[in-house]
């Protein structure tokens, strides 16, 4: 058996990991990238071609909205925005997902004698 690194998410985290950071403020598409793979200590590097389209998911699911904005180099960029329902959603997410850890976490835990 090899020792790889793990390369995909499971389904819904990089949604879950949005839409909590747009929770904390409205960014767009590379501020959230960067804010990702500085919170988990560039254990996490999120590529645009699976960013984007979570993103485009999330607009059509209606947990986010997006405006035009300037960002700080001064270009034209779309500003994504936490919906209330997005709020919702990731609260229901969340909740699931610590659910699932949680079983997990018992499944490997050392068998008592």
């Amino acid at each position: 058996m090899t020792d790889r690194q793990p390369r995909d998410l499971f389904p819904g985290a990089l949604e879950m990991m949005i839409l909590r950071t747009l929770k904390a403020r409205p960014l767009h598409g590379y501020a959230l990238v960067q804010h990702i793979k500085r919170a988990s200590d560039d254990l996490l590097q999120i590529e645009e071609g699976s960013l984007y389209p979570a993103l485009q998911r999330l607009l059509k699911e209606g947990c986010v909205k997006a405006e035009w904005g300037i960002s700080s180099t001064n270009r034209r960029v779309r500003i994504y925005k936490l919906t209330p329902a997005g709020a919702k959603h990731l609260e229901r997410q969340v909740s699931s997902f610590e659910q699932m850890l949680e079983g997990i976490a018992r499944v490997l835990a050392p068998v008592k004698s």
